[in-house]
Order: structure tokens, then sequence, then C-alpha cells
């Protein structure tokens, strides 16, 4: 069982009634997978995924944040055009075997940018563990999940979106609370050596800057999910 092209690779020809059948799949944005015994095509399987209900949402959160998305699959391009167009997804790398997955995830990095992988299949582990970050979703197969980074432990795509918000979030509290300990300390130094600052007025300051670190840190409880 596979495409067109696995069939030629193994010097299966196909007859006219299959490639009607594939032609026809290909206008309805399915895949077609031929069925070959002793050498002979003996059926055509036309098969579609379901697009799931939270995807759009998910995929205009990411449009929200900034973010290129890209859609990845091994099915046919008719198949892989029709979801893109369904969800607005505006670049379709389709008919990709797994290495090349992987591949594509590194001419993107090589060229400067910073790659997100989502997936949940065999095929999607080689590209999971080369992306800068891998996400699987728990529901996927074993090898996905050990890939991955993070595992989405809901079956809701809009964790995606939430997740990378909550990590940059979580990157300028972290630039914030550096800048400001490294700011007090630059200004501070100088003054205590030069006898300039009274000690205790140093350790209730030094004391002020540890609460206000925490206390910018702690704001990030405050963070809200877009289910919420």
């Amino acid at each position: 069982m596979g495409n067109a092209r696995l069939l030629a690779e193994r010097a299966v020809q196909i007859p006219a009634g299959a490639r009607v059948a594939l032609d026809h799949a290909d206008e309805q944005g399915r895949t077609a997978v031929l069925v070959a015994r002793d050498g002979e095509v003996v059926g055509v399987i036309d098969v579609a995924d379901e697009i799931k209900a939270d995807a759009q949402a998910a995929i205009d959160a990411l449009h929200e944040q900034g973010l290129e998305t890209i859609l990845l699959t091994g099915d046919s391009a008719a198949a892989g055009q029709r979801t893109a167009d369904q969800l607005g997804i505006n670049v379709v790398l389709a008919e990709v075997l797994p290495a090349q997955k992987a591949e594509v995830v590194r001419d993107l990095q090589a060229r400067g940018k910073n790659v997100a992988m989502v997936g949940d299949g065999i095929n999607d582990a080689v590209a999971l563990s080369a992306a800068d970050l891998g996400l699987a979703i728990a529901t996927g197969t074993d090898i996905a999940l050990k890939a991955a980074d993070i595992i989405l432990v809901r079956e809701d795509l809009m964790v995606v979106p939430d997740a990378i918000a909550l990590a940059r979030r979580t990157l300028r509290t972290i630039r914030t609370n550096l800048g400001w300990a490294f700011g007090y300390n630059i200004a501070a130094i100088p003054l205590a050596a030069a006898g300039l600052l009274n000690p205790l007025i140093a350790a209730a300051a030094m004391s002020l800057s540890s609460m206000l670190v925490v206390h910018n840190s702690l704001r990030l409880q405050n963070f809200r999910t877009r289910r919420q």
C-alpha cells in the first residue's frame, strides 16, 4: 500500500482506472492510497484528514503573535493545499517524507529562523527532534513523544499559542529582573566603595531589590490562557 511513487519504485504499473481514481481524489483535495498485490494494482483507498475544531482559532492566534505557519504533510499536494486554504496557512509543503521534514526545519534554521514543530506521528519524530522547539500531542505515537521538548497533555490546539505567549512573557520578566539587578548593583557598588552609602541603607535597598524581583516574577501567575 502506498502512493504512486512507491508503486513505481517497485515496478508496479498503474492501470487507467486507478489513475482516474487518483485524479478524482486530487480534484476533491483528498489523498489516494494504492493497494497492490503480486505486482498488480487491486484497489484505491480515498482518505482525508478531518480538521480539528480548534485548529482555525489556534492558527489565527499564532498569526496574531507575528508567527509564520507552514504546513508539512506527506499527503498529496491537493490535500495539503485544501487544508491550508481552510486554515489560512500560506506555505504548504506536500508529499514530504519524514527525513525531508527535518531538512525543511534545518533549512529554516540556516536562514536564521527559530522553528517550533508540532506533530504527533512517527513521521514527525525526526523533525520534532531537529526543531528548536518540538511540541508533541499526548495522544501521538511514543516515538514522537520522546523526540519532543514539550508534550501537550490536552488535545486542545490552543495550548500551542498559549505556551508560546507564556514563554515570551517569562523571558520578558527574566530580562526585566536582570536589568533591575544589574542596574542596582552598578549604581550602588561605587557609592558603597566610596563610603557614600550607609550600610543600613544599602541593606534595606538590597532587600527592596529582592522583593521587587520576586513580585515581578509572581505577576506571571496572572497569565490567562485564551480559553479562560
